[in-house]
């Protein structure tokens, strides 16, 4: 094998790989002779099948074959030979065999990865969230499961948010249905998390058996592609109307999440627990958002086209199955390639830049570490050990928590030499809550 390298430009290489044809016509006719001694055919006796139908049958296909492992395991070792490393796939060309008598020659064009100069991070800020779990953040949080296990109860007055009203509707766009429920009730609770607060304020006030029609103007950002920009008119009718009762704060409840004897101070010593390591969960997070951000700032490469393109498709990809899942039909969607190029330059260059922190400054994830992420994982279930087992049963599933443990060493690495500030901030607001 001979191969010779041609440089394009700063990243792209040309390669032209001379293989002789000698050992690749021995290798097809090899693989017909063993496949000639258990090809059936009809008239023939398994391993009787005469050479030249064998050869007319599936020559093509064998040769095919043995050009494609050729390919493969040349390109393998030119590559090795010359210390390159490629980014992405190859574009391959053979070469007409009339102008390579002898040979089977073929030219691979390729992007390899660039060098990543980091610059000096000492001047890179970073705040680091201080958080302070008060009495009342354990008394909201109750609060919140007081809601998840309320029963309701019926009532004839007016619908007031924090009911559950039950309600059948239909909705028409440019006078056509889009959404129904075909007379049948459907329950929700007003005012609830992740609702649309327009819809909902349209049905306070309303008494069981009314009802009413009006009309929303969605925003042209709405995340749903389908409600984007339009107007929707909806007739609603209210079929009952239930308030909310929650339960006491007793021994019961406290038994009901989880706490045997019934103490409602250990529940309540449990919960703060709990939130302080939500705090902790919230706070690597933020710092590592800001250590990233901080390394693009300060870093200097130039990106293969390669990578950004297979990093485009990845995240329409991406995206398209997280639409299906929210029942948006992908046929009324058009995803472009260029919604998603800058995103994917940003990950494409985080990686880079990662991969040469971890590389040269030996950041890799350690087991002990490793081990540390998944006993995290496993630590909210009822039977921790067998989450464990499940993890380290197959290699495989240990690529999530060993990235994890990764990044962290890198944050580390980085807050080590950037300029770090303490800042206090409330727990709603380190939350993200309004």
């Amino acid at each position: 094998m001979q191969a010779t390298v041609e440089t394009l430009s700063n990243l792209e290489r040309r390669m032209t790989v001379s293989v002789p044809m000698k050992p690749i016509e021995d290798e097809v006719g090899q693989r017909l002779g063993r496949l000639a001694r258990t090809v059936k055919m009809p008239g023939f006796r398994p391993g009787h099948v005469p050479m030249n139908m064998v050869q007319k049958n599936y020559g093509a296909q064998v040769f095919n074959e043995v050009i494609s492992g050729t390919v493969e395991r040349t390109f393998s070792e030119a590559v090795t030979e010359n210390k390159l490393r490629v980014a992405g796939y190859p574009n391959i060309e053979q070469k007409s065999s009339a102008v390579t008598p002898g040979n089977f020659e073929y030219v691979a064009t390729f992007e390899i990865f660039p060098e990543v100069a980091i610059g000096d991070l000492s001047a890179v800020a970073i705040e680091r969230p201080k958080v302070k779990i008060t009495k009342a953040n354990v008394d909201r949080t109750i609060t919140v499961l007081q809601k998840q296990r309320a029963s309701y109860e019926p009532v004839k007055r007016a619908a007031k948010e924090g009911d559950k009203v039950s309600v059948a509707f239909r909705a028409e766009m440019d006078g056509q249905e889009v959404e129904s429920t075909h007379g049948k009730s459907m329950d929700l609770i007003l005012g609830e998390d992740g609702r649309v607060a327009e819809f909902d304020a349209n049905i306070v006030g309303l008494k069981p058996d009314e009802v009413k029609k009006f009309d929303i103007a969605y925003p042209a950002d709405n995340p749903n592609p389908q409600l984007a920009g339009k107007t929707i008119s909806y007739e609603v009718t209210v079929t009952a109307v239930d308030k909310v009762k929650l339960p006491k704060v007793d021994e019961e409840f406290a038994k009901g999440l989880g706490i045997e004897n019934g103490d409602v101070e250990k529940m309540r010593a449990d919960i703060e627990e709990n939130l302080e390591q939500e705090v902790a969960k919230r706070v690597r997070a933020r710092l590592k958002e800001q250590v990233f951000k901080g390394l693009l700032e300060n870093v200097t490469v130039e990106l293969p086209r390669a990578l950004i393109g297979m990093e485009t498709e990845r995240l329409m990809q991406a995206t398209g199955a997280d639409l299906q899942r929210r029942g948006v039909d992908l046929s009324q969607v058009t995803l472009e390639p260029g919604l998603f190029e800058e995103q994917a330059k940003r990950n494409v260059q985080l990686r880079l830049v990662l991969g040469e922190l971890v590389n040269k400054n030996e950041l890799h994830a350690k087991p002990e570490q490793i081990r540390a992420v998944v006993d995290g994982y496993a630590k909210g279930f009822e039977q921790p050990e067998e989450v464990v087992r499940w993890y380290y049963a197959d290699a495989q599933r240990l690529d999530e928590p060993m990235g994890i443990a990764t990044e962290e060493n890198v944050v580390n690495w980085v807050m080590e030499r950037a300029k770090v500030s303490d800042k206090t901030v409330s727990f709603d607001e380190l939350m993200g809550a309004a």
